[in-house]
């Protein structure tokens, strides 16, 4: 007899990162690249702080790609609301 395979992990569809954290974080600590740091995209999140949010576009971006819902955070998920 053989064993049964191993089961197979599924992944969530949306991220764990909470999107209202994510949010706050985008608006207040967005030019720092804080909101890059807390979903886990650090190279990223280091380039935004030591460009202080590329002049305010970055930040501005990001603002949109959350409130859309197409803010990705370091594992390629969607920081959504669930």
């Amino acid at each position: 007899m053989q064993a049964a395979p191993p089961p197979m992990m599924i992944l969530p569809a949306v991220s764990e990162k909470d999107w209202v954290v994510t949010l706050v974080l985008a608006v207040f600590l967005g030019p720092l690249g804080i909101d890059r740091f807390y979903t886990g995209k650090i190279f990223v999140g280091v380039l935004k702080l030591l460009t202080f949010g590329f002049g305010g576009i970055w930040w501005l971006i990001d603002i949109i790609l959350l409130v859309t819902g197409n803010y990705n955070d370091g594992h390629g998920l969607k920081v959504a609301t669930k």
